[in-house]
């Protein structure tokens, strides 16, 4: 028999606060589905998805970051046009300075009220639930 299972995927709002007002980091993605989105990615076989945001982070943005709350997970099937994905999406802070890497072709750092509207994915909604949640405590609801 053969399954069909989402494939999951890991998302890190990175929050700067080495910054005035904890920016946070966006990239514009090199490759399709064009336009900014959340630093992430895919999790490797084998590898958790702590190591895969910690990763991911990492080669798309040039910083290390912690991991400071798991936030929520998101598996609407149709979240990504490529296929279908289950993202776990963290919360992480960093210092430094954030560099564009890997399939990241520009980066930027956006406060609350400078979120550009074309983002890919689901990262609209990731979004308004994190500022919900960052600014009012108030967690997604199922």
């Amino acid at each position: 028999m053969t399954y069909r299972n989402p494939t999951p995927t890991v998302d890190i709002i990175i929050e700067l606060t080495n910054r005035p007002g904890r920016p946070i980091v966006l990239i514009e993605r090199q490759n399709e589905p064009f336009g900014w989105a959340i630093p992430g990615g895919f999790v490797d076989y084998g590898e958790s998805v702590e190591t895969a945001a910690r990763r991911e982070a990492k080669e798309e943005t040039s910083l290390e970051v912690e991991l400071i709350e798991q936030f929520y997970v998101y598996s609407d099937p149709s979240r990504d046009p490529r296929q279908h994905t289950m993202s776990v999406v963290f919360i992480a802070t960093a210092t430094g300075e954030a560099k564009a890497a890997d399939d990241a072709k520009n980066l930027a750092l956006f406060e609350s009220w400078q979120i550009p509207q074309n983002l890919c994915f689901d990262h609209d909604r990731i979004l308004r639930d994190y500022l919900q949640y960052r600014y009012y405590g108030i967690r997604p609801r199922i």
